[in-house]
């Protein structure tokens, strides 16, 4: 047996503990088929036991959680709790927290899978978003003045550190090297407007840069990024960005590989524990009706492998999920795919 992993399993709301029954089938079978011991521990947060019992995330679980190899997130968010309380107070404090400061999104189209991109095939669609994950807007620095009068003023501030930005790019430069596809690095900014934010984070980029002489390195305003995804997204290889960029381009990543119902992404710290979830939330109106797609779960199940250095394993869930994209599923959409949730997992447990 190789080492044993403690592994947090927080399956949250909605739609979320059904995803997360099926990655941990998945786990469990590729973990046996690979001599691997996956240990879970189950965590009640979101918004249901919000409503419950008023608890959010209390310091005991916090700490805990610290301890754990990975964390295993199905969703949180929930139609009766007003919007920002779990945002904040459950999702924005374990990234902050934990000091997960990296989001890691591949943004890959698998065989089988269908883009909304006109004659684009799955070589066009194979880059990596690196997404600096706990500075920017979202850091919170702010405020009002004169809130609810007619002289209100709003002030959003981005904070962005030096730390905060080199520890980021530096990832991503590791990354691309590890990553060995095109050796392409791609600094995703608006040096023309958010002069004193981006200049940072180019200066930074290109004395990093010297350390890594055999990545090649580029510069792209975000607004423009965002056409050339859409348009040749075949350019890219990995991409670094800010908080706030990184929110909205992941998004349009996730819709031209599929959508939702295969986008999954890791919260890491790279010197401690990561967490990993589909993108897709919790989408309530499907609770308990078995149709919602596992696959962006299993596939971020996958993501922990790979990032516990369980390549095997990692490599044989890839492997599974990729048949049964190409064979298996009518559709990516819930409701539409062709088996049922369960039957989806099912599948993918075949095969490995």
């Amino acid at each position: 047996m190789k080492k044993k992993y403690n592994i947090a399993v927080i399956p949250g709301d909605g739609t979320g503990p059904e995803v997360v029954a099926e990655s941990i089938k998945a786990l469990d079978a590729v973990s046996r088929k690979c001599g691997v011991s996956l240990q879970f521990k189950e965590f009640s947060l979101g918004g249901t036991q919000y409503l419950k019992s008023g608890m959010l995330l209390p310091e005991d679980i916090l700490e805990e959680l610290k301890t754990m190899d990975a964390i295993f997130l199905g969703a949180i968010g929930h139609p009766d709790v007003k919007p920002g309380i779990l945002e904040r107070e459950i999702l924005l404090k374990l990234r902050f927290e934990l000091d997960l400061y990296i989001n890691l999104r591949p943004v890959i189209l698998f065989p089988g899978v269908k883009t909304p991109l006109k004659d684009k095939r799955p070589d066009d669609i194979d880059f990596v978003i690196v997404r600096e994950n706990t500075e920017g807007v979202y850091a919170g620095g702010g405020g009002f003045f004169k809130k609810g009068s007619p002289h209100e003023v709003a002030i959003q501030e981005s904070i962005n550190t030096r730390k905060g930005v080199e520890r980021c790019v530096r990832y991503a430069f590791e990354y691309c090297e590890k990553r060995n596809k095109d050796r392409h690095l791609t600094l995703c900014a608006k040096t023309n407007v958010l002069i004193y934010e981006s200049d940072l984070w180019n200066r930074v980029f290109e004395e990093v840069h010297l350390d890594y002489p055999d990545i090649k390195t580029d510069y792209q305003h975000v607004d423009a990024l965002c056409m050339w995804m859409i348009k040749n997204p075949e350019q890219f290889d990995v991409i670094v960005t800010n908080n706030m960029f990184g929110d909205i381009i992941t998004d349009i990543g996730a819709i031209i590989q599929g959508g939702l119902g295969i986008a999954a992404g890791g919260n890491i710290n790279p010197e401690g524990v990561a967490m990993f979830e589909p993108i897709g939330g919790s989408a309530p109106k499907y609770t308990g009706q078995n149709k919602i797609n596992p696959i962006a779960a299993i596939s971020a199940a996958q993501m922990m492998l790979d990032h516990l250095e369980e390549k095997q394993a990692a490599g044989l869930l890839l492997k599974a999920i990729k048949r049964v994209l190409k064979n298996d599923l009518e559709s990516l959409e819930a409701g539409k795919m062709g088996p049922t949730t369960s039957e989806a997992g099912d599948l993918v447990v075949s095969y490995i």
